[in-house]
């Protein structure tokens, strides 16, 4: 028997490697055999999904001091993380953060590090950022490297996590960066004149570009300079070939740290259950909590939508919130084992 691992991180608690290692080798124990496949949808965790990092640089953070921030580079491939560039969490969380000046130029600047190491396909990841900038500390540094389409020998790919278009990304975004009402109609008049620079600088009019509002509009600014935009789920399941480990499996385990209707919306666990359910694969999803508006396995509210059908552990639910959050992967090794077993 064969069984397939493909979470997403449990944000907060668990890394997708390791819940993907707690998921494998509790099936390995039960005496199946295991192909890990931790998987992100372009926010935080994208880098480790790629193999983790094996570069640094020197960069400007979110608040404009000086931050080092981890990359890779593989052959001619990079991958940059926006969040551990220009992050939140680098910035002190919503508390701390200036979301008026926060920054996006410290992933301008990993792009550009990217590039002069020699890599040719540069990836990023952008979920997790500080910032609300339109992408403009970005393009500051890239405007010399651009187009970024490959005619210069060198292309973009933005791994996005949220399809918002590029002005929405203040009122959606802002509060959890902590801008308050009268930041936030500055952010937007901001956002908004950018969109029009953009267009008239570049050529490109990203206001109703899906991903666009990714990273405060850093993907709008990525896709005027000639990035092409693609959703991050679908993009780092290629990139492990899940495709290739599905057939002939009996079983794929995906989760993540909360199901919602988001999780169906272009993220890791919608993604990897319509994959399996493709291929015949049946699909167990074991998540940290869930969300009131869809699915707890056979004991909630009725399926609906893209949830109709999967199998679902909530560990809250099955462990306690607090054991679930403190020990994560003993209880996601434990619903492996009874699942199995």
């Amino acid at each position: 028997m064969r069984l397939v691992a493909a979470p997403d991180k449990f944000r907060g608690t668990l890394s997708a490697p390791a819940a993907a290692e707690a998921i494998a080798g509790a099936a390995e124990a039960a005496g199946w055999t295991a192909d890990r496949r931790p998987l992100a949808d372009g926010g935080e965790g994208t880098l480790d999904a790629f193999g983790g990092a094996n570069r640094s640089s020197l960069v400007t953070g979110p608040a404009g001091e000086p931050v080092r921030a981890a990359w890779r580079l593989s052959g001619s491939t990079a991958v940059v993380e926006t969040a551990l560039a220009s992050g939140l969490l680098l910035a002190g969380g919503a508390e701390r953060n200036d979301p008026l000046r926060a920054t996006s130029r410290g992933t301008g600047e990993l792009i550009a590090a990217a590039i002069d190491a020699g890599a040719r396909e540069i990836v990023v990841g952008v979920g997790g950022s500080a910032m609300t900038d339109g992408g403009a500390g970005a393009v500051a540094v890239l405007d010399p490297y651009a187009p970024l389409d490959g005619s210069r020998g060198w292309t973009v790919t933005v791994a996005y996590d949220v399809r918002t278009p590029f002005v929405r990304a203040a009122t959606d975004f802002g509060p959890q960066k902590g801008a308050g009402p009268e930041q936030i109609d500055r952010l937007i008049a901001r956002l908004d004149g950018l969109a029009a620079h953009y267009r008239v600088r570049y050529g490109r009019d990203v206001r109703e570009l899906p991903g666009a509002g990714a990273a405060g509009g850093l993907g709008g600014a990525l896709a005027a300079l000639g990035a092409r935009l693609v959703p991050g789920a679908p993009l780092l399941a290629d990139q492990v070939g899940l495709a290739v480990d599905l057939p002939g499996a009996d079983l794929l385990v995906t989760g993540e740290g909360r199901l919602d209707a988001t999780s169906f919306d272009g993220k890791v666990v919608g993604t990897v259950a319509a994959l399996a359910r493709e291929h015949g694969v049946a699909v167990l999803v074991v998540v940290g909590a869930v969300a009131r508006d869809v699915v707890v396995g056979a004991v909630a509210r009725e399926a609906a939508g893209p949830a109709r059908g999967l199998e679902v552990v909530s560990l809250s639910d099955r462990f306690g919130e607090r054991r679930s959050f403190t020990e994560p992967a003993v209880c996601l090794a434990a619903v492996i084992a009874e699942r199995l077993g």
